[in-house]
């Protein structure tokens, strides 16, 4: 039983609730490519205007992911990956499930830093994070580490969602367990696609302009 409930929090957390903000983090930014700079704006107002939002991000996002991260991290290091050895499916999905969950760990600490902390320190405002994206993604190297780490978030959290279920007694069976896998790769799929989209929308002239007009009052006031 040693690490039992550890391991058991921590895969739950890893579906709920961090796999509903990766999800809800998904279409908020997907509107920067349906509905432009001002879609994606009345998404990240519309969260923000929610009642105790700090309480909410604080209980429901940033202790949870501080745990299931740091424990992550911890049981990659246990982790014994003889993928050399044995290459079948599973046992690559479970070596890449590692991989990915230090690759996300890193991104997702990298990114919150570059937005979240910036508004948070008045750096920047939720208006402005348009702007700001689009400034890092235009730069090639960011933009290709940021297409790895949102990858590798949607790929831990797919195959995550796969594994929590199997180890929570939802899929038993080979039968369920292999209709489930297709279920899962099938939104890894679909959530990098969009993830991607919505990346290359803020390298758009909509949020060209707003960068420039921030970088233009910017210089005024300097």
């Amino acid at each position: 039983m040693k690490g039992y409930y550890s391991r058991k929090l921590h895969s739950l957390l890893g579906v709920i609730p961090l796999g509903a903000f990766l999800i809800e983090h998904l279409l908020t930014n997907y509107q920067a490519y349906e509905r432009g700079k001002e879609g994606f704006d009345k998404a990240v107002n519309l969260l923000n205007s929610m009642p105790l939002v700090l309480f909410l991000e604080t209980f429901l996002i940033w202790l949870p992911l501080l745990y299931h991260g740091v424990y992550g991290l911890y049981i990659a290091y246990q982790a014994n990956n003889n993928i050399d050895r044995y290459n079948y499916s599973r046992n690559i999905r479970f070596t890449l499930q590692r991989i990915t969950g230090v690759i996300t760990f890193v991104f997702v600490i990298w990114h919150m830093y570059d937005t979240r902390f910036q508004v948070a320190i008045g750096k920047i405002t939720h208006e402005e994070l348009g702007a700001a994206m689009h400034e890092m993604v235009t730069n090639p190297l960011i933009f290709v580490l940021y297409v790895i780490g949102i990858v590798s978030a949607s790929f831990h959290f797919a195959n995550g969602l796969w594994a929590f279920m199997v180890s929570w007694g939802i899929t038993v069976g080979p039968r369920a367990q292999r209709v489930s896998s297709y279920i899962c790769m099938g939104l890894f799929v679909i959530m990098s696609v969009m993830f991607v989209m919505a990346l290359n929308a803020f390298r758009g002239s909509e949020f060209e302009e707003a960068a420039a007009m921030i970088d233009m009052i910017q210089t005024v006031l300097s």
